[in-house]
């Protein structure tokens, strides 16, 4: 009885998610044509940095879901989720950018707040990002440069990162951990 009762509220999020996701692309149509503000990043927060990715560039944001651990990685590597039946590997950028141990390693589903970024299908790389927390769409244009970073309305300093970059970095590539030879 309890499956019943639960599944309403299983099938309204599943609505909500729906809509949200078809809001999200009609935003997207509309910066690729032209018409109304032109919104292409997304801003996540990865360990103490903030993000901002390329529409284009980034898949489906959900929660995190169970990982099966692949043994013999890299630490920065996660494991494997099953993101609506695909394996994606989860990969935690903080670690992998070498952020501290405070700023990095965290848990999946350890914070409230916490999504996986999949990547673009484009991108050819079944693979995720875990986010601390994900802020939405935001518009760099109306941004300051500050070197390599952009500088919003509130001070809030957000570096931009290029996943299609990413995928072809050698070391992104190969996750197995390296043998110690002695």
């Amino acid at each position: 009885m309890t499956e019943v009762a639960a599944r309403p509220e299983g099938d309204a999020r599943s609505i909500r998610l729906r809509q949200y996701q078809d809001h999200l692309l009609e935003r997207m149509q509309a910066a690729n044509s032209g018409n109304g503000a032109p919104i292409r990043q997304l801003g996540m927060q990865v360990g103490a940095t903030r993000y901002l990715l390329d529409l284009l560039e980034a898949g489906e944001i959900v929660p995190p879901v169970p990982l099966a651990r692949v043994p013999l990685t890299q630490p920065w590597y996660l494991g494997l989720a099953n993101v609506r039946g695909s394996l994606v590997g989860v990969i935690d950028l903080a670690r992998y950018l070498g952020q501290d141990a405070a700023a990095a390693g965290a848990t999946p589903g350890a914070a409230p707040g916490m999504r996986l970024v999949t990547f673009a299908p484009s991108l050819g790389m079944n693979c995720a990002l875990l986010a601390e927390r994900v802020y939405g769409l935001r518009q760099a244009s109306s941004m300051q440069r500050e070197g390599d970073a952009l500088r919003d309305a509130d001070n809030i300093l957000w570096t931009p990162l290029s996943l299609a970059a990413l995928v072809r970095e050698q070391r992104f590539l190969h996750i197995a951990q390296q043998p110690d030879i002695q």
